[in-house]
């Protein structure tokens, strides 16, 4: 990311939370509705504060549970509202009905999923396993390394949400605990700029809530009950190619937010000391920061490693990863949840998938870690390095490693 500042722009300090919600103001977003739940809590008060105060001129909508959250928030979008809500954890299973309906009406809401870990044992504290439990729903995922990329993400998002050729909901996704609350320098875009940037909005332009013309929205389809299967059919197969549209929308948007605001985040995977590498780890969210300095310190020792960074998750851009991995010996792909059917990561079964469209079988392994808020830091993921590069000597395949599991 360029370090040079913008004249209109201005520096402040805050956490992920406090991103979000800052971008959310800039957005210029019509309604809000959130109930708070441990670790987004502090995110909800911010955006009141900011509607106090004047900063936002929202209406906020105060509801009983993360149901209504988004069947609310669905009811404005029709009428032309943008809007923004966040949730985690057992909230985000709440509001599960809702939430499943929101892509198939092809309503472009923006969420914040400020990830934690999921029940049973309890726990409060981060962890993916909420967000990647809904990655087949149908929403857009996009994850963020750093405040920064939180709070610019959540501005593009609305600008990828409302392009015509997507028109789908889009899950931003932060670390619990490490980005909700971690404290980092943030670059503050002006206002006018990112209005200019995003553009007319563009909400409702293909179903609306007008008494002017009236019309049926989500009506029955398939069976005896309905016009017929075909029609049902015909929403899926949309609903799919605006998930593959977005991948190009994706790249445009964060390219024109480079040109623009001078600060370059990669849209699909990011790619980093991977010239000449040999083998690589795969990363996604805040820990991609710990494993950069591994990567760092390897280096320095000779070894030919580098690493990817997925930020684009849903959909899963395999073309551009099969890429980014495509020279290399081997990899280790990280996860901060777990696949049960598979007794792996998810990210690792994507990888996996996504390296049959590379030439040639290039040998993996998952890695386990940070599972309910602990640490991944830059000796685990050394450990990660030393048996990938064993991996990359001996081939084969190898058994899916638990990092923290004696910590």
């Amino acid at each position: 990311m360029s370090a040079i500042l913008k004249p209109k722009s201005k520096l402040i300090v805050c956490d992920g939370n406090e991103a979000a919600a800052w971008a959310v103001s800039l957005a210029d977003v019509d309604m809000v509705a959130v109930y708070p739940i441990t670790p987004q809590s502090s995110l909800v008060e911010y955006l009141a504060k900011f509607i106090a105060d004047g900063r936002l001129n929202s209406e906020i909508v105060d509801v009983e549970g993360e149901h209504s959250v988004l069947s609310v928030l669905q009811g404005a979008c029709l009428a032309g509202a943008r809007t923004y809500t966040a949730s985690c954890g057992p909230g985000l299973a709440f509001m599960f009905e809702p939430y499943l309906r929101t892509p198939g009406l092809r309503l472009p809401l923006v969420m914040t999923i400020v990830t934690r870990d999921t029940l049973t044992p309890q726990s409060v504290w981060g962890g993916h396993q909420d967000a990647m439990s809904v990655r087949e729903v149908g929403w857009l995922q996009m994850y963020c390394e750093s405040v920064q990329e939180v709070l610019d993400t959540t501005v593009m998002a609305y600008k990828i949400a409302e392009h015509h050729d997507v028109m789908l909901p889009v899950n931003v996704c932060h670390d619990g605990n490490y980005l909700s609350f971690g404290a980092a320098r943030c670059e503050l875009p002006d206002q006018g700029e990112v209005r200019e940037f995003l553009g007319e909005k563009n909400v409702n332009w293909h179903v609306a809530l007008d008494p002017q013309r009236p019309m049926a929205v989500d009506p029955l389809t398939g069976g005896s009950g309905g016009p017929g299967p075909s029609t049902f059919v015909r929403y899926r197969k949309g609903q799919c190619g605006g998930m593959q549209n977005s991948l190009k929308v994706i790249t445009e948007v964060h390219e024109e937010w480079g040109r623009r605001f001078g600060r370059h985040h990669a849209p699909l995977v990011e790619s980093y000391r991977m010239e000449g590498a040999e083998y690589a780890m795969v990363t996604i969210g805040s820990m991609t920061g710990a494993a950069k300095d591994a990567v760092d310190e390897a280096r320095a020792r000779g070894e030919k490693v580098g690493l990817v960074k997925v930020k684009t998750y849903r959909p899963f851009p395999a073309q551009a990863f099969a890429s980014a991995v495509a020279q290399v010996k081997a990899i280790g792909v990280v996860d901060r949840s777990v696949s049960f059917g598979w007794n792996c990561g998810p990210l690792f079964q994507d990888a996996m998938a996504a390296m049959y469209c590379a030439p040639e079988r290039i040998p993996a392994m998952s890695f386990i870690g940070g599972l309910a808020g602990a640490d991944l830091t830059v000796s685990h993921f050394e450990r990660v390095i030393g048996r990938v590069k064993q991996l990359a000597h001996d081939g084969g395949t190898a058994a899916t490693v638990w990092l923290n599991e004696k910590d």
